[in-house]
């Protein structure tokens, strides 16, 4: 395997590792374990960022003149980080309005 196919795997890797504590967070909320939510939303967030790192190496490589076959693999790993980012945004918001009936539920019981 190239440089280039570790660093599409690499994107891959992450960005399932960005859904799997994405919704674990979901879960967990969905519990009433907001702050195990939070942890998870943060472990989330640091593989996205290690996505985007393993992503800006490739782009670099462009920038730099080196010539980046868009493979289908490519293609992919794309696919993969927007859909890890879209979905961990929305289940973050979904978690934020969550923990707000939250508050709201046990307020009126107070």
């Amino acid at each position: 395997m190239n440089v280039l196919e570790e660093l599409i795997m690499q994107i891959i890797i992450d960005s399932g590792d960005v859904r799997y504590h994405a919704y674990e967070a979901l879960t967990l909320a969905n519990e009433g374990k907001f702050e195990e939510a939070r942890e998870s939303i943060k472990r989330a967030n640091e593989a996205m960022e290690k996505a985007h790192e393993a992503q800006t190496s490739v782009l670099f490589k462009e920038a730099n003149g080196e010539k980046v076959e868009i493979s289908a693999l490519f293609v992919h790993s794309q696919d993969h980080l927007m859909t890890a980012i879209s979905e961990k945004n929305l289940i973050a918001q979904l978690i934020e309005m969550r923990k707000s009936i939250q508050d709201l539920i046990e307020a009126k019981n107070n």
